[in-house]
């Protein structure tokens, strides 16, 4: 099947990194390499130059949008150029945010109908991680499965992503279950490997011996109930590790409190502690469920 990615492309090391991981994870996609521009749509080098040649303030406001404008295209231009070196088919798409940016690119996805979302991490840990990265906020506001891109990653991380298997988080859920839908069919071909995890001293759920055809890892977690998410996250992570696979997926929970957020669910402390990209996927709606934001 044809896949179709849109990616956050802000022109850092880390955004390129992220194509072409994208590129391994996802060959011969389609991208649209999105660049959101922000007010005054210009550095303040330029603005400062164009202060002293504009007559008024009209004039000052049009050539910092024109200025602007250029050196958006600029950067998308690069962006596509990356991506279609690394063998997708990809095309630019420009936007101006003059709100929040995570919530701007998963808007975006939503107005293409992409497949998946793809962005890079800020490589930032703990609580600035999770009030500032715009990652974050596309995983916590997307409709659509979001790779979530590490940076850096090590050789061998990043040679397992055109063949190594898929880590999934099962639990028996249904956002379990739709993660693994979401796994089979965003990386066909690939290895998908279900792993449970028990969690310190309580009684072992008892896991499908079976899922899609498929054998459930079973795994412990060392931190016990008390601090779930970090718990289940090492032991997804650790799996990960010794299979060297290619990404780790996890299903959201859905709307969830913002302590939860804070202290850390499975799927934003697995997207915290893995080296590896991480898909997190969206739960889909119940039919009678009240419309409201979707976070993970």
């Amino acid at each position: 099947m044809s896949i179709s990615a849109l990616v956050g492309y802000d022109g850092s090391r880390r955004s390129a990194a992220a194509i072409e991981a994208g590129s391994a994870l996802f060959p011969a996609a389609h991208g649209w390499i999105t660049h959101l521009w922000t007010p005054p749509f210009a550095d303040s080098t330029i603005r400062r130059r164009l202060l002293a040649r504009a007559h008024d303030a009209d004039q000052l406001t049009e050539m910092v949008e024109q200025e602007g404008q250029r050196e958006a295209e600029r950067i998308a231009a690069m962006g596509v150029a990356l991506a279609q070196a690394a063998g997708w088919d990809a095309e630019p798409l420009l936007k101006r945010a003059w709100g929040t940016e995570g919530v701007s690119i998963a808007r975006s996805a939503e107005e293409v109908h992409a497949d998946l979302v793809l962005v890079a991490s800020r490589g930032l840990g703990g609580t600035r991680a999770v009030l500032g990265s715009v990652s974050d906020m596309v995983v916590h506001f997307s409709a659509r499965p979001v790779v979530v891109v590490p940076s850096p990653m090590l050789t061998a991380e990043f040679d397992a992503l055109d063949s190594g298997p898929i880590i999934v988080g099962w639990d028996g859920s249904a956002g379990a279950e739709q993660a693994i839908a979401a796994a089979t069919r965003l990386f066909p071909g690939r290895e998908v490997l279900p792993v449970s995890v028990d969690e310190g001293d309580a009684e072992p759920t008892a896991p499908a011996p079976r899922v899609g055809g498929r054998e459930v890892l079973r795994s412990d977690s060392e931190r016990g109930p008390a601090l779930h998410g970090r718990g289940v996250a090492d032991a997804l992570v650790t799996i990960a590790n010794a299979h060297d696979a290619a990404a780790v997926v996890v299903g959201s929970r859905g709307r969830s409190a913002i302590r939860e957020i804070l202290l850390g669910s499975v799927a934003m402390a697995t997207l915290h502690h893995s080296h590896r990209p991480v898909m997190v996927v969206p739960k889909k709606p119940s039919p009678t469920a009240a419309p409201g934001p979707r976070t993970p």
